[in-house]
């Protein structure tokens, strides 16, 4: 039986670790600095708005909305104005919106049925099923990726550690990938629901500011967002930001506060989550750490949800390629 041994709890690592304790011929150990249960600055997963957008589990309607001024300044905007992109088929109940259903200031929009997960339960669970597979879970805090090859639950070396340690891998000896930054996002949960979920293509408040709407499932409350600020580490909610995403939220959504603006949002918390961007994309290789075979696996940005699953079929590949060597 060969010996893994996965870094990292958030959405990747646990799905990775899942995909792998699958197999009977892995034992699979799971270490990591966080866990899910909780949230830190360093944690992405638990802030994560956690939905599927083809643009860069309940279902849910999901519009698209393109500014008029937007799409006039010649922006470089992530949602599409084309009619008929490529994922019209992936996507149930896809629609283009007519005119005449717009908001003011709106030229184009799109709606389909799209899913937003509840990250604090859809992490325990992940990590419940990889328990129920045989796997193991410790915490702990490494300084080199290759000193995982020492922590696999049953006191022998690891044939192949999983580096899913996400915006750490910049920091992680043995790693330490300069390319991997931070894109800060912040967001406001609220109590009041929203049907449809909601994202536009800009915002009147910088190129750094978002505007979307999702709900989460069972009790989750509504995320508003955002920003995408690049190379922040800032922890703390900026309360002036705030400010202007639920005003935002509720221009493009009145119906969201029952008619009654801002006044009528209740918070339940204010996110401040940070998206492990990399330059040139993810990454998912296998390289030789002194002794050590290691798969990476992180750097997804802001689609690490949507793209969990496969990226980890791709990881399981790399640790049979890694084995069979």
């Amino acid at each position: 039986m060969a010996n893994i041994v996965v870094v990292g709890a958030g959405v990747s690592g646990l799905t990775t670790a899942l995909l792998l304790s699958k197999n009977p011929a892995y034992s699979v150990t799971i270490v990591a600095k966080h866990m899910p249960g909780d949230y830190d600055i360093e944690y992405t997963s638990p802030w994560a708005g956690a939905n599927f957008s083809p643009h860069s589990n309940v279902e849910k309607d999901s519009l698209v909305l393109n500014r008029s001024k937007d799409a006039e300044a010649g922006a470089a905007m992530s949602m599409p104005s084309d009619p008929n992109p490529w994922y019209t088929d992936v996507v149930p109940d896809y629609r283009v919106v007519p005119t005449s259903e717009l908001p003011p200031g709106y030229d184009f929009g799109l709606r389909h049925s799209s899913v937003c997960i509840n990250t604090a339960l859809y992490l325990p669970y992940l990590a419940s099923q990889c328990l129920a597979h045989g796997a193991r879970m410790s915490r702990m805090e490494l300084s080199h990726i290759a000193d995982a090859a020492s922590l696999h639950h049953s006191g022998k070396l690891a044939d192949v550690v999983v580096n899913c340690t996400g915006l750490l891998a910049s920091k992680l000896g043995g790693v330490m990938d300069a390319k991997v930054t931070p894109a800060r996002g912040q967001t406001v949960v609220v109590r009041n629901e929203a049907t449809p979920m909601i994202a536009t293509s800009g915002t009147d408040d910088g190129p750094n500011e978002l505007c979307y709407i999702m709900q989460r499932a069972a009790g989750g409350g509504t995320v508003l967002g955002g920003t995408y600020q690049e190379g922040s580490w800032e922890p703390a909610p900026d309360m002036d930001i705030a400010a202007r995403i639920m005003k935002r939220a509720v221009e493009v959504c009145p119906e969201l506060a029952g008619g009654k603006g801002v006044e009528g949002l209740s918070v339940i918390r204010h996110g401040v989550g940070l998206r492990p961007v990399r330059e040139g994309g993810v990454r998912i290789e296998k390289e030789k750490v002194g002794a050590v075979w290691v798969v990476h696996n992180y750097g997804h940005g802001g689609w690490g949800y949507q793209g969990s699953y496969g990226c980890a079929q791709g990881v399981v590949e790399l640790v049979g390629e890694a084995l069979a060597v």
